[in-house]
Formats: structure tokens, C-alpha cells, sequence
């Protein structure tokens, strides 16, 4: 799938600086990535990605970021074709097969298909009091021209004070 627009990620204000680095996602692992493989989480609207943000606990202070994106991704289409199912991507034990196993299942799966040459997945949110039309899109690789290209929207350069 082809996606080109606008996408949103809700930051910790003390990494708004990086809004490109993947670099907590590659610490921890996150359910669409093993630990040490990079990830950006992005969402297709604002309110998505504060909820994904903000998933424990009362909203706490966060920085939006908006970007223009132009990638191709992963969809539910062509994990239906291998698969995966709904089931399997919303599972709430990912963090517990992490542990145990060292790899979830979702985070196996993201590897294979950043192997395959996908960009990034397209998924629904799995945030608390989201429905099947958040959406977000996890990507694995992304830059600054095609055909992976991602750029921040900062006109007035507020990032870098």
C-alpha cells in the first residue's frame, strides 16, 4: 500500500528535539518491534496519537509532531494473506512472550517484514478507547527522500529551540 500525507506522533517534550529518532523503540522493543530494531510509531490523526502516547494514567505533557510522509507500507490486506490475524496483532501479552521467548510474535513479525522490504505497517491502535478506525503507521525505515521519505512540519524552526 502507498501512503502519502500527513502523519502524527505525540512526544515525551524531552525528546522532542529527535523527532525522528527510533531510538527508545529500539531500546525496549514495542509490540511492531524487537529491541534493537528502531521503530517510529505514527498515527493517521491527532487524537490517535495522543492515545497512544498517553496510554497509562492521566494525560501528561506532550509535544505533537506532524509529518509529510511518502512510503510504502504493510496493510491488513496482505497479512490476511499470510495469516495474521486481527487476533494475533491486538494481543495484550506481547510484553509477557517478550520476557519469556525474547521476541513477540507482532515483534517477529515486524522483522520479517522490514526483510521482506516493507517500510512500515499500517495497524489499527490497540490503545485504550480507540476503535478500528485509529490508525497507525509503525515504520522501520524512513529518510528524507523516496521511497521512504518522512520530514517534519516546522516551519518556524520550533523544535530546535
Amino acid at each position: 500500500m502507498h501512503y502519502k500525507g500527513k502523519l502524527y506522533r505525540a512526544l515525551n517534550p524531552l525528546y522532542a528535539r529527535e523527532p525522528f529518532s527510533g531510538r527508545g523503540a529500539e531500546l525496549y522493543g514495542g509490540r511492531f518491534n524487537p529491541k534493537g530494531m528502531p521503530a517510529l510509531y505514527t498515527s493517521l490523526t491527532i487524537m490517535t496519537a495522543l492515545s497512544e502516547a498517553n496510554q497509562a494514567g492521566s494525560l501528561q505533557p506532550t509535544t505533537l509532531v506532524s509529518y509529510d510522509a511518502d512510503f510504502e507500507t504493510c496493510d491488513q490486506n496482505l497479512l490476511e494473506k499470510h495469516r495474521i490475524t486481527p487476533q494475533a496483532l491486538s494481543n495484550t501479552t506481547w510484553r509477557d512472550e517478550m520476557s519469556l521467548r525474547g521476541e513477540a510474535l507482532t515483534q517477529q513479525l515486524a522483522r520479517d517484514l522490514k526483510n521482506a522490504g516493507f517500510h512500515g505497517l499500517v495497524v489499527r491502535s490497540f490503545a485504550p478507547g480507540t476503535t478500528d478506525a485509529d490508525l497507525n503507521i509503525v515504520l522501520w525505515i524512513w529518510g528524507t527522500s523516496l521511497p521512504n521519505r518522512l520530514s517534519v512540519i516546522d516551519d518556524e524552526r520550533r523544535l530546535s529551540r
